[in-house]
C-alpha cells in the first residue's frame, strides 16, 4: 500500500479521534494535543516505506521526531495534556460563535481543517520518498537551517516559560508584574519568534522534499502556505485577546516587529 494511503487512513482515524473526545469532554484542545505527535507518525510512515534506507527520508524522519520531542515537552509543562488545559483562546472563540454554529466550527476547522493542514504540511515527505535521488550539499544546509529554527523555537519557549513562571509568583506575592507580558530576549526583536521559527522550520522542509525532486515548482507547498494563512490568523486573534487585556501592548505593537525578528524601531505614530 502507497503510504501516502497510510497516512490517509491514520489523517481519518485522528479525525474521528479528535471530534469525538471533543464531544465527550466538551474540550476543543485535542488537535492542539496531536498535533506533535501526528507528524512524527507520518513522516515514519514515509521513511518506513522506503526501508529506512533512504538518507534523505531517514533525516527528514529524525528532524521532525526532535521537533515533536521539543513540542510535546513545552505543551505538556504547560499543562495542555492535563485535564481542562485547553487552549484559552476556544474559550475567547466560544463567546462569539454559539450553538449550531459552534458545533460546524468545531467539526469543520478545529478538527477537520487543522488535521488535513498537518497532513499536507508533511508531504515534502511524500515528495522525497519518490525522488530518492542522492544528498546534496543543499539537504545539508537545509537540515542545518532546520536545526538552528529548532534551537530558536527551544530558547523563544523557555524565555517565555520563564516569564510566566516569574509573573505568576509575582501575583501569588501579592505584587502587580512589571511589565504584564514579555518584552525581553528575542521578544525585543519580534512579537512572535517562536511562530517566525516554527513557520521557518517548514519552509525548510517543504525545500528538503523539493531538492530531492530537483525542482522547487511542488504542489506539497500548499501545505505550509496554509500553515503559514494559519499562524497568521492565529496571531491576528491573539494580539486582539493581548490589546484588549493590557493597553500597553499597543507600543510594544508599534516598535516591534510582528513575526520575523529584526531591530526595534521608534515610535513615530499612534498604534491603531
Amino acid at each position: 500500500m502507497s503510504p501516502v494511503i497510510v497516512c490517509l487512513w491514520i489523517l481519518a482515524a485522528v479525525c474521528v479521534a479528535t471530534w469525538l473526545a471533543s464531544q465527550l469532554t466538551k474540550e476543543y484542545s485535542w488537535v492542539d494535543r496531536i498535533w506533535s505527535l501526528v507528524p512524527v507518525a507520518y513522516v515514519w510512515v514515509y521513511a518506513g516505506a522506503a526501508g529506512l534506507m533512504d538518507p534523505r527520508l531517514d533525516a527528514m524522519a529524525a528532524l521532525v521526531t526532535l521537533w515533536g520531542a521539543r513540542l510535546t515537552f513545552n505543551f505538556a509543562r504547560k499543562g495542555g495534556y492535563a485535564r481542562g488545559g485547553e487552549d484559552y483562546r476556544w474559550a475567547h472563540l466560544r463567546t462569539r460563535i454559539t450553538g449550531w454554529k459552534w458545533v460546524l466550527f468545531n467539526l469543520l476547522f478545529i478538527v477537520i481543517f487543522q488535521n488535513v493542514v498537518i497532513f499536507l504540511f508533511m508531504l515534502p515527505a511524500w515528495t522525497a520518498y519518490l525522488h530518492p535521488t542522492p544528498l546534496t550539499l543543499l539537504d545539508v544546509v537545509c537540515i542545518v537551517l532546520f536545526l538552528a529554527f529548532l534551537l530558536g523555537e527551544t530558547v523563544s519557549d523557555q524565555q517565555q516559560w520563564d516569564f510566566h513562571r516569574w509573573k505568576a509568583a509575582e501575583t501569588a506575592a501579592g505584587r502587580e508584574p512589571s511589565p504584564r507580558f514579555l518584552q525581553s530576549g528575542l521578544f525585543r526583536f519580534s512579537r512572535h519568534p517562536n511562530y517566525f521559527f516554527e513557520l521557518a522550520q517548514w519552509w525548510v522542509f517543504f525545500f528538503i522534499g523539493a531538492i530531492a525532486a530537483r525542482s522547487v515548482l511542488q504542489w506539497t507547498v500548499v501545505g505550509v502556505v496554509l500553515l503559514t494563512v494559519l499562524f497568521i490568523g492565529s496571531t491576528t486573534f491573539t494580539e486582539g485577546i493581548s490589546r484588549r487585556r493590557y493597553p500597553e501592548y499597543a507600543h510594544y505593537r508599534a516598535t516591534t516587529s510582528a513575526v520575523i525578528p529584526w531591530i526595534r524601531r521608534r515610535r513615530t505614530t499612534t498604534a491603531r
